[in-house]
Formats: structure tokens, C-alpha cells, sequence
């Protein structure tokens, strides 16, 4: 739940910094360098001291424009395409063949003409579904702690989740952690805020399609009210949601730290069987973190009010929720129209190869990611990546021992935990053994179901077990990348270590500006408002003294602040609260890549004036680059509601005028928009 990634996709800037060209024939001539600039993504018409976005941006936004499928369409955007391509080029290769022997080849390209095969989705309906919804329709309310239990065992989770992660406080342990889940929309604000009213009201008629599309009304004989049952439906979530605690306090990791005995837990819940609850998932603990006592308690209250036929309607819904996108198209399409369309307002689905496809990577990731690995990545790649993440460690260093605001003391833990970054580059030095895993020719979502039952058991087998530090937390054909606390690790899969984001031929100073900052982004995650927290063994432990853990707050503050009254679309406004680590995190990336690049300049590794841009102005425009995206007015909407990351626009806008050598690359003067003034602005790392 702690785990820091700069953004889905978003690390795809990474992938091309590390590729290293083939070695030079001695004969020929070195290329000359270019900016690493595409001129054609400026837009002229608009000066750099008003709007930066639009200014480093706006010809990108012309020449991409947004297909159909997308709701938001970004320079990473384009990358994940190359990246899918290429993975759809392994997989139909396996899947044409018709005999592998059993082996994991066999699996991927099994799973995927199952995931392929429209007729039989079409001819099937709902029958992969129905025994678990006809089991759901005439359950007892003492079976609801365990058919809770079997849900969760498949990868659903109504009411609340339990999964395994280390212990906050002894961080080399594995224990079970239970966590608020089951609001089918996603956040809490659709439920409670009434201008989401119209939500609320495609989301009832979504439930309703599917009550009738799988059966359900039928089974469970409410037959011509399947629109009053998704209403009651709605109301159990509501009520649910209005115990959620919220996202922003659930941003402090004190709070989510509550170890109780399963005794405890009992008697916080005492209207679901816990026991009967773990004995289900033969799981026996001692200790249980509980992230959010107060919602318990009140799930507590809202399931014993409850009738049984709204308990089992929620219930079903779920299974009906998780199933749709591997059912029949009337479960894909009303899926679609609903997630897709509405929340979202993308046009059109992706394309069957494109799902099926990520249900193959969700199923079996490292087994792929092995695959992937051997076909296009290069040892060339992680030594270039090895060299910058040191280059950057080494900025952020001078950085920490030169700060003006902190002690000496707290000097030394932060320098202590930074020494010890754990860096995990393009992929696990052991893969993952999948040979238990059944892929059979049964139904597509049988092969899902017994997917995540195999996720789930892998996961739960470790809780009471240490921690395995060389685990990998994505596979290594992800397009992104990760800070995790209770380790103390920065992970950048192979996936994002690739072209065209990098030029290898393009001068440093654009590469400090995209890849550089990218790096120093998930480096200063280890020392953001939750990544602080940690010490360098990944235990949540204070290692700040009073009066620099003040000034930290203080200083973040200025970010929250700055975010806040950022109006993102016509009276709606940004939350710094909950973006304040990827704020934090931008904000430090910019300036220790900046310190990186600025040293690499002295010693001569950076040219001078190039395509009429300095090589500060290079470093800026390419860090813009980074974030050109198209994006749809209700994508706007639900990610500053759901997103923990600034939207793309105000990754650049909003963080620039915090940094001080952006003002002198433009030449920002007072009174220009672009200008903050500079008690306003944050300097924290």
C-alpha cells in the first residue's frame, strides 16, 4: 500500500537513457550530437514565461492526437504501444504453435487464444459465473464470513482486503495487514459528494444490466426490481464509503498501523466470524495489522442492519463486477459504457488483443517478463542505467549535506539511508516457478479465476515468513518504476529501459532533464512526506529530530498549499494533500538532476548553445517533454479524484516555479504568469 511508482506509464522516459547504441566501427565517424529536442513539439505562439505546457508542449499536442481507446494519450503513452506490440509478437508466436510440451511457453500462448476465442466467449454467457452466483443467492447469513473468505482467495474483495507485506516495525518480517476495499465506483468522493449524482445514477443502471445479463435477478427471484436492488446496492456502498477513511489521512503511516490479535479483531467486528474468516483461508496468525480500525468498526454495524438479500446482491455484484471484462460482449460493452465512457469518457474499447494481452501479463507476468527480457533487453541498457542512478544518488548526497534547514543529525540518517538504496534494474535475478498454474481450454474466466487464486496463495504463503528483499514488486515488461519504504529499494524495469525516449546521439543536457529526473524522482520518494517515515532497514521509525521534522512540514506545506489552488477544470481544484509525495518527489527529481547535470557541465560533458536553446533551457524543455499528453475533461476529473500524481500539466506548471534555475533558463521576470514569488516557493531536497 506504500509502494511509490512516478505514474502508470510515466517511467517509459526512462527506457531509452539506458539503450546504448551497438559499438562504433573504427572507421566510421562519430554522429554529431543533436539537442535532444524535437522542435516540431514547440508551439511558438505562445511565449515560455506564460504558459511552459503549452509552450514545450503544444505541437506535440497537434501532431497526437487521441485515439478512440485512450482517455488520456502522452509521449509514454506512445511507448506502452511499442511495448505492447512487441509482447503481442512473442505471444501469438507461442500461441500458434501447437505443441510446447507443457512448458510455460505453452501457458502464455494457451491463455491467450483462450482470451481470443470471441465465439466461445459469446456462445458461453454467463455460465462461467453461474454456480458461484447461484452459491451467493442462497447463502445463510453465518456463511457470509467464509464466502467472504473464498472471494478473496479469487482475487475479489468485498467489505475490506487482507494481503501480506512486511511489518512497519521489523521490516525483515511478513504479516497479514486487513485494509478497507468494496466500493465498486473506486473512491468514496462519488458516493458522498452530490455533484457526482450523475454517477451514481450510471452506476445503478450499470448493476441492473448486469443483474439481468448474468442471471442473477432470476436466481435470486427479483425479477422486474433489478433497478431497486442496484439502488440498495448503492446505499450498502454508500454507507461503506462513508466510513472509508479518507485518502489524505491514510498518507501518514502512523495511522495505518494498528496490530491486533485476531481476539481483537473479533470483538471490532463481532457480526462476521473472524475466525471462520482465517480457518476459510487456512491462514493462522497471531497478529494482524488492521489499517483502518474506525472503518471496521463501522462495517461492523452496516452488515448486521443489513438485509441478507442486499448482503447477497452486493456480493453477486462483485463477482458479476470482477468477471465482465472475460464474459460475453454484453458483459464487456456495459462494463465499458460504465468504466470506460462515463468515469473516464474514452470512446471505445481497446482492441481484444490489447485486453487479452494485459490479462496474459496479470496472469503470468514473470513468465512473459522472462520472455521479454531475453527478446529485447540488453546488458548495454543496465550498465547505462547503472551509471546514472549513481550519478543522481551522488546529487542527491551534496544535496542532503548541504541543506540549510536541517541538523546535523538528521543530516547523517538521511545520508545513512540514502547510502543504502537497494537498485533493482531491468529484471529479478530468480524468476518466478509457474509450473502449478493450469491453464485449460475450459471457459476464459475459469483460467482468471485460477490466476489470481495462484496470486493469492503465493502471497499468503508468506506471512509468517521473512521478507525476500530480491522479490520484484512490478514485472520487468512494466513501463514504470517504484520506490518501496520497508525495503529501502528503487526499482526501473526493464520495460521502460528502451526507445525512442532517449536519444543516445542527443547531448546530456536533455537526457538530465527527462531520464535524470525520472531518477532523482524515485530517489527522493525515500525521503517524501511518507517515504521519511522509513529508515534506511525500511522500519517506520523517527529517526528526525523535533525541530527538522517541523521545518520538513513546514516546508511541504508550501506544496500542499501551491497545489490546492491549482484549478485543474472550471471550479474544480487540485488536492495537494494527496499528491504531496509525487509533488515532493517532482520537485526534488528537478533540482538533484539539475545538480547531476550541472556538474557534467563543468566538467565539459555538455554542449553549448544547440537549436537556439541553452543547455539549461534544453534540461527544462525536455523534463516538459516528458509530460505531453492529450487528455479527455472527465479523465481530468476522476484522476484528481483517484490519482496520487499531479495531472501532466501541472507536473510542469505547478512544480518550474519552485525551482529557481528555471527562472534564470527564461529569464522569468515579475509579473510574468510563470513567476511565484519566492517566499512561496518550496525548496525541501
Amino acid at each position: 500500500m506504500k509502494k511509490c511508482a512516478i505514474a502508470i506509464l510515466s517511467m517509459a522516459v526512462l527506457l531509452v537513457v539506458f539503450t546504448s547504441s551497438a559499438p562504433m566501427d573504427k572507421k566510421s565517424k562519430p554522429k554529431k550530437k543533436t539537442s535532444g529536442i524535437t522542435l516540431t513539439n514547440l508551439d511558438n505562439s505562445v511565449k515560455p514565461t506564460v504558459d511552459f505546457y503549452q509552450y514545450a508542449c503544444g505541437g506535440w499536442q497537434k501532431m497526437n492526437p487521441m485515439g478512440p481507446e485512450y482517455a488520456r494519450y502522452g509521449s509514454f503513452d506512445v511507448l506502452g504501444e511499442n511495448n505492447k506490440q512487441q509482447i503481442k509478437d512473442l505471444v501469438t508466436k507461442l500461441a500458434s504453435k501447437k505443441q510446447l510440451g507443457g512448458t510455460i511457453e505453452q501457458q502464455v500462448g494457451d491463455l491467450y487464444k483462450i482470451g481470443m476465442d470471441s465465439v466461445k466467449l459469446q456462445n458461453q454467457g454467463a455460465q462461467p459465473i453461474q454456480a458461484q452466483l447461484q452459491k451467493i443467492a442462497i447463502m445463510k447469513r453465518d456463511m457470509l464470513p467464509t464466502t467472504i473468505a473464498q472471494m478473496h482467495l479469487q482475487g475479489i474483495y468485498p467489505f475490506f482486503a487482507l494481503y501480506a507485506s512486511s511489518d512497519p516495525d521489523n521490516s525483515d518480517m511478513t504479516i497479514a495487514h486487513l485494509w478497507q476495499s468494496g466500493l465498486g465506483i473506486g473512491d468514496r468522493d462519488y458516493y458522498i459528494e452530490e455533484n457526482q449524482q450523475h454517477i451514481r445514477d450510471e452506476y445503478i443502471r450499470l448493476m441492473a444490466k448486469m443483474f439481468i445479463y448474468s442471471g442473477y435477478n432470476k436466481l435470486a427471484g427479483f425479477t422486474g426490481f433489478e433497478t431497486e436492488m442496484a439502488r440498495r446496492v448503492l446505499d450498502l456502498e454508500t454507507m461503506m464509503a462513508i466510513d472509508f477513511v479518507d485518502k489524505t489521512v491514510l498518507r501518514d503511516p502512523y495511522q495505518t498501523i494498528h496490530k491486533c490479535t485476531p481476539a481483537e479483531i473479533q470483538k471490532m467486528i463481532p457480526s462476521i466470524s473472524v475466525y471462520d474468516y482465517l480457518n476459510t483461508l487456512a491462514l493462522q496468525v497471531d497478529t494482524i495489522n488492521v489499517g483502518q480500525p474506525s472503518y471496521f468498526t463501522g462495517l461492523n454495524h452496516i452488515v448486521s442492519v443489513a438485509d441478507l438479500d442486499v448482503l447477497r446482491a452486493y456480493l453477486a455484484w462483485n463477482v458479476i463486477r470482477s468477471a465482465a471484462s472475460y464474459l460475453s460482449d454484453d458483459f464487456v460493452n456495459a462494463n465499458f459504457d460504465f468504466y470506460g465512457k462515463v468515469l473516464s469518457g474514452k470512446q471505445e474499447n481497446s482492441p481484444r488483443w490489447k485486453r487479452v494481452i494485459g490479462t496474459v501479463e496479470s496472469s503470468l507476468g514473470e513468465a512473459l517478463g522472462q520472455m521479454y527480457v531475453k527478446a529485447y533487453f540488453s546488458p548495454e541498457a543496465k550498465s547505462r542505467m547503472e551509471q546514472l542512478v549513481a550519478n543522481l544518488q551522488w546529487a542527491l548526497g551534496e544535496r542532503i549535506k548541504n541543506s540549510s534547514w536541517m541538523t546535523d543529525e538528521t543530516k547523517k540518517n538521511a545520508l545513512g539511508k540514502l547510502s543504502t538504496f537497494r537498485v533493482k534494474i531491468g529484471y529479478p535475478d530468480k524468476w518466478r516457478d509457474y509450473s502449478s498454474l493450469k491453464i485449460t481450454d475450459d471457459s476464459y474466466y475459469a483460467n482468471v479465476v485460477r490466476a489470481r487464486r495462484f496470486e493469492t496463495a503465493y502471497s499468503l504463503s508468506k506471512i509468517g515468513k521473512p521478507v525476500d528483499k530480491n522479490e520484484w514488486q512490478m514485472t520487468p515488461q512494466t513501463v514504470n518504476a517504484y520506490y518501496e519504504p520497508n525495503t529501502n529499494e528503487i526499482c526501473f524495469p526493464a520495460g521502460i529501459l528502451q526507445p525512442p525516449f532517449f536519444d543516445m546521439n542527443a547531448d546530456d543536457a536533455a537526457n538530465y532533464g527527462a531520464i535524470g529526473v525520472v531518477i532523482g524522482h524515485e530517489m527522493t520518494h525515500g525521503f517524501d512526506d511518507q517515504g521519511r517515515n522509513y529508515d534506511l532497514n525500511g522500519n517506520l521509525t523517527d529517526w528526525w529530530t523535533e525541530a527538522d521534522s517541523k521545518a520538513f512540514t513546514d516546508r511541504a506545506q508550501i506544496i500542499v498549499d501551491h497545489f490546492n489552488n491549482i484549478e485543474v477544470a472550471p471550479g474544480v481544484y487540485g488536492n495537494g494533500s494527496f499528491t504531496l509525495g509525487e509533488n515532493i518527489a517532482d520537485n526534488g527529481g528537478l533540482n538533484v538532476s539539475y545538480a547531476a547535470f550541472q556538474k557534467a557541465k563543468r566538467e565539459g560533458g555538455i554542449e553549448g548553445e544547440m537549436d537556439g536553446f541553452t543547455p539549461e533551457q534544453r534540461f527544462f524543455l525536455a523534463y516538459a517533454a516528458v509530460w505531453a499528453a492529450n487528455i479527455r475533461p472527465e479523465e481530468i476529473l476522476r484522476r484528481t479524484k483517484v490519482d496520487p500524481h499531479a495531472l501532466g500539466r501541472w507536473r510542469v506548471n505547478g512544480t518550474l516555479p519552485h525551482i529557481s534555475a528555471f527562472y534564470d533558463a527564461f529569464n522569468i521576470k515579475q509579473g510574468d504568469p510563470m513567476w511565484l514569488a519566492p517566499e512561496k516557493r518550496a525548496n525541501i531536497w
